[in-house]
């Protein structure tokens, strides 16, 4: 049945939340911020938000985590919002960032379209999907928590992502969350006139994972970056050990002795990344 848009009409108390919600610039919010605000106790916040669910004002995204519906959808119900800022607060206390590709959408390293949104987390959660929007958690090691900014996503809300020299790292390290080595070579070609050089081979080598300092090196070359002195601190941590360059792919084709990998995606293929 259509639900009826004269029930979004709001009561005073509702009125009042809303209005407080606005004010602290709280968009998604949680029933403790109901009882905070209201000064309810956990049952009666909760069956306030049910109220306000049932009447199209708010949208449950989890258990205990809500978002209010912009009444200029009228007599929409269901409103996720932006996912990034969803995604930080799916997060909750958890030191974060919005990583792989949709850090590279929010970098402006990608013409394709977003439908999964990835964020590193020092705390481990299960993948999930609101509304439709599939959130992926990737794992990350509090010490290897770094290269991260913070970034304005709209006029009151600011996230956290990795910042334009991680966002490559990530992508080296896992490729499947960004389509692919080629799709984050793709990127790196976009956005090469801002990456610093320097700082993306610190990073690599602090994060100190071999297949990263391969790839990365063969990029760097592969990108025509002119950068010796650097690609040599990379080469002086190779072992003899070879890796794929492309784990996504099917292990096959040559070997390059220089980087210690195998070429599974051409050199043709990545020259052709650079012409478009």
């Amino acid at each position: 049945m259509q639900p009826n848009y004269h029930s979004k009409t709001l009561g005073t108390r509702a009125a009042d939340l809303v209005m407080t919600l606005h004010e602290k610039r709280r968009a998604v919010f949680s029933v403790r911020d109901v009882q905070e605000i209201t000064g309810f106790d956990a049952k009666a916040a909760a069956n306030f938000v049910a109220t306000l669910i049932k009447r199209g004002i708010a949208t449950r995204l989890k258990t205990g985590l809500f978002t209010l519906v912009p009444f200029e959808l009228g007599r929409e119900h269901e409103y996720l919002g932006n996912p990034y800022v969803v995604a930080k607060e799916l997060a909750g206390a958890a030191n974060y960032y919005l990583s792989h590709a949709s850090a590279m959408d929010l970098h402006g390293m990608t013409t394709q379209p977003q439908f999964i949104v990835y964020v590193t987390s020092t705390r481990q959660y299960r993948p999930l999907t609101v509304l439709g929007t599939e959130f992926r958690f990737v794992r990350c090691k509090p010490d290897q928590l770094f290269g991260v900014e913070a970034q304005w996503i709209d006029k009151s809300e600011r996230i956290a992502v990795s910042d334009l020299e991680r966002t490559v790292i990530d992508g080296l390290r896992q490729p499947a969350y960004c389509g692919g080595f080629s799709d984050v070579a793709r990127g790196f070609w976009i956005r090469r006139d801002a990456l610093n050089v320097e700082r993306i081979v610190d990073y690599a080598l602090r994060l100190n994972v071999g297949a990263v300092i391969r790839r990365l090196g063969y990029l760097l070359e592969a990108s025509g970056t002119d950068a010796p002195a650097e690609i040599e601190r990379l080469r002086t941590r190779l072992t003899t050990t070879y890796q794929l360059l492309d784990p996504t792919l099917p292990p096959e084709g040559r070997r390059l002795a220089r980087w210690r990998l195998r070429l599974n995606v051409t050199p043709e293929e990545i020259e052709a990344i650079r012409s478009t």
